[in-house]
């Protein structure tokens, strides 16, 4: 399995972090950005098998949760990547913006080639945007310097760009983004989409069954399976156990884990 921790930056009320009010009067906040697209990728990534996700940021944005605790839990997970997902500011309203995606000042090999996966699909959805001289810049961040696996810090867009804000508050950026960010851990860890490893159904005793479309999509989930190869058992009844395997093939299929 490959082991991917998603970090939305900062939280909810942490100070100074949103939009430039002059360029968006509800002053959207920067974890509302960063965590939008993450629970989009978390979303995305359910059509997929191969890994296991944690997330280290605190999901409601209640709480900012402190750098060294996020990167302790993905220390002590033995994660394969961190992905630290956020917006960008210090252009105080004047022209530019970008895209950014960092790497620790003396990165790993490993590193730098995921840090180019993450830029180039990103960019491919999402299209090229800003006037960053180094998209791939290289600085020495908390997550990127005490992770110990690969990890990259993306910054989707400026927050005080008049370029800038429109784009990254759209809903369709975030779709976008999301999705380039998935096509990247799709790369990186191998992921199979689940409709690769769908096994035809071969059962003898559903065919005319009210229920054989039903009982065709479950096996194919890998929520049900028969009793043996050819058989399905439709109308027998349902043990506690099964109950108990069948609700835990449910989770795994929504969530991946």
């Amino acid at each position: 399995m490959f082991k991917i921790v998603l970090d939305a930056g900062h939280g909810r009320n942490t100070p100074g972090k949103r939009c430039l009010k002059s360029l968006d009067p509800a002053e959207t906040r920067e974890w509302v950005l960063n965590a939008r697209i993450c629970d989009k990728v978390e979303r995305l990534l359910a059509d997929y098998s191969g890994y296991e996700l944690l997330r280290v940021d605190d999901r409601t944005g209640a709480a900012d949760v402190a750098l060294k605790k996020r990167t302790d839990a993905a220390n002590r997970w033995g994660a394969d990547l961190y992905l630290s997902v956020h917006h960008n500011a210090g252009l105080g309203g004047r022209n530019g913006g970008g895209p950014e995606v960092y790497v620790y000042t003396s990165p790993s090999a490993k590193t730098v080639e995921y840090q180019k996966i993450i830029h180039d699909c990103f960019v491919a959805r999402v299209g090229k945007f800003g006037n960053r001289a180094n998209e791939m810049p290289r600085k020495n961040l908390h997550v990127c310097r005490e992770t110990h696996m690969p990890s990259v810090l993306i910054e989707c867009g400026f927050m005080d760009s008049p370029g800038d804000v429109p784009l990254i508050l759209s809903e369709e950026f975030a779709d976008k983004a999301s999705q380039g960010l998935v096509d990247a851990l799709v790369k990186i860890g191998a992921l199979k989409a689940r409709e690769e490893e769908k096994v035809e159904v071969k059962f003898e005793d559903i065919g005319g069954h009210y229920a054989e479309k039903q009982i065709r999509e479950v096996f194919e989930m890998g929520i049900m399976n028969g009793v043996d190869e050819t058989h399905f058992n439709p109308n027998e009844p349902v043990t506690r156990a099964q109950a108990a395997i069948i609700a835990r093939n449910v989770v795994r299929y929504i969530t991946g884990k």
